[in-house]
């Protein structure tokens, strides 16, 4: 996800690939990064890399968010440094303990100003979903996280408390989106099309739902009335995947993520 996030950042107006640091354990992923940009700095030094930047995203997998936190937290410098966490699951409550961790001082622990976000996969080509959430940061701050995001898809502001949810809808989602194009192209072959024609159809077809829904502001029960016509094959399609239960078997799905 932190390659995908720079890929996706570097396409915007907001930073150039000079002004991102990357780091990685292995050689091979900062080898991946060069083929991105030459013009990012690649370094396997997370402390270097911390006390050079203004905004930290920990891209990592939320097991090695406490082991990352504790590795730079004497680079840190909470009236500069903005900590973004991509990382599912831990909460800001935790980050703040795993942040300030023995910095208390004369009784008064510091407030690290914290985002949470949750992109997905489709960030890599600028078409993410991502969800934001905030801790003590400003208005400025807060708008120029989202004006980051938005560069690469679309970022939305939410409450802590809907991050689990969110999660499920859009990164999760994009599986669950894939799964049903892949069961289409499955009925397309079944139909006849040869496998590569059914995915462009389907991948075509979906795209283009997706732009009917966004250019007309629509609920997607709208669109669909526009092609179920009385007795017509379309609303017979439909019924027979309800009958499979196709919506409670997406919404069973969702609640699952959770």
């Amino acid at each position: 996800m932190g390659g995908a996030i720079a890929r996706g950042l570097v396409k915007g107006s907001v930073f150039k690939a000079a002004d991102i640091i990357c780091t990685a354990c292995s050689a091979e992923t900062l080898e991946k990064m060069r083929a991105v940009s030459p013009d990012f700095t690649l370094t396997h030094d997370n402390k270097a890399a911390a006390r050079a930047a203004d905004i930290i995203i920990l891209a990592v997998k939320p097991w090695r968010i406490e082991e990352v936190t504790e590795e730079i937290r004497s680079s840190l410098d909470f009236n500069r440094h903005v900590i973004v966490s991509v990382a599912a699951g831990i909460t800001f409550d935790q980050l703040h303990t795993f942040l300030t961790k023995n910095m208390e001082c004369d009784g008064i622990t510091p407030s690290p100003v914290v985002f949470r976000i949750m992109p997905n996969t489709a960030i890599a080509v600028s078409s993410s979903m991502t969800f934001v959430s905030a801790r003590n940061a400003s208005p400025e701050q807060t708008k120029l996280i989202v004006d980051m995001f938005n560069e690469s898809g679309n970022a939305m502001l939410i409450e802590e408390r809907l991050m689990g949810a969110g999660t499920a809808l859009a990164s999760c989602g994009i599986a669950f989106a894939l799964r049903y194009i892949r069961a289409a192209v499955e009925g397309g072959v079944e139909l006849g099309f040869y496998p590569k024609e059914a995915q462009e159809i389907v991948a075509h077809t979906v795209k283009g739902a997706v732009e009917l829904l966004l250019a007309n502001k629509s609920n997607p029960e709208a669109e669909i009335d526009k092609v179920t016509t009385p007795g017509g094959i379309t609303i017979k399609g439909l019924n027979e995947m309800e009958l499979s239960g196709f919506t409670s078997s997406v919404i069973r799905g969702l609640k699952a993520c959770k």
